[in-house]
């Protein structure tokens, strides 16, 4: 890694661990470069702001979920197995201590911001989420009835994130809930209301 780009980096992670401890409004660039190891002027060079910094960290929120694997349909294995693992990894995906740490963080300063809010929820549009593919690929093979992948595979992760994700990003404790069995009834329930029509 070149000295610029670790520099980058080192700058980013205090950037996190400063506007976790104050937030976004109280974070101060002195601290931050302080916690970095850098001069202001290096900080500076890098970000020319601290809201170009946040930036930074939402398109870091944004790569992470990007990053997940992309999953197509596969004829040959029952579309109710696949649909499970894919939200079974997800969901795993989405409660990992470093993302949802970040998410936090992030979605604190949304709520805050909705100029920030509304350029971080139209940058989160345009990438294809890890399921819709799969769910598009399944309804043009006819295992699943035509409609919009991406609305569909929201409904589906929404039942799920509503069990499994919202209590422990809002609380910082999992719902007393088994894991497979919400994910496997949201699943039901998806292919009772998007399976092939006779």
């Amino acid at each position: 890694m070149k000295l610029t780009d670790k520099k980058r980096k080192d700058i980013l992670e205090a950037a996190i661990q400063e506007f976790r401890e104050q937030g976004f409004p109280a974070a101060r660039v002195n601290r931050i470069a302080e916690l970095a190891e850098v001069s202001k002027r290096t900080l500076y060079k890098h970000f020319e702001s601290k809201e170009l910094l946040f930036q930074a960290i939402t398109d870091i929120l944004l790569e992470e979920i990007a990053a997940m694997p992309k999953l197509r349909y596969q004829p040959d294995v029952p579309l109710r197995e696949q649909l499970i693992g894919a939200a079974q990894d997800y969901i795993g995906h989405l409660t990992g201590e470093q993302y949802m740490g970040l998410n936090r963080l992030v979605m604190s300063e949304l709520l805050r911001d909705q100029d920030l809010a509304q350029a971080f929820f139209a940058k989160a549009a345009m990438q294809d989420g890890p399921i819709s593919g799969l769910i598009g690929e399944a309804m043009r093979a006819g295992a699943l009835r035509e409609a919009e992948p991406g609305f569909a595979a929201g409904q589906l992760l929404s039942m799920v994130k509503h069990f499994l994700v919202w209590p422990q990003f809002l609380m910082g404790a999992k719902a007393e809930v088994d894991p497979d069995a919400v994910i496997s009834d949201c699943v039901d329930m998806f292919l009772a209301h998007y399976g092939p029509e006779s």
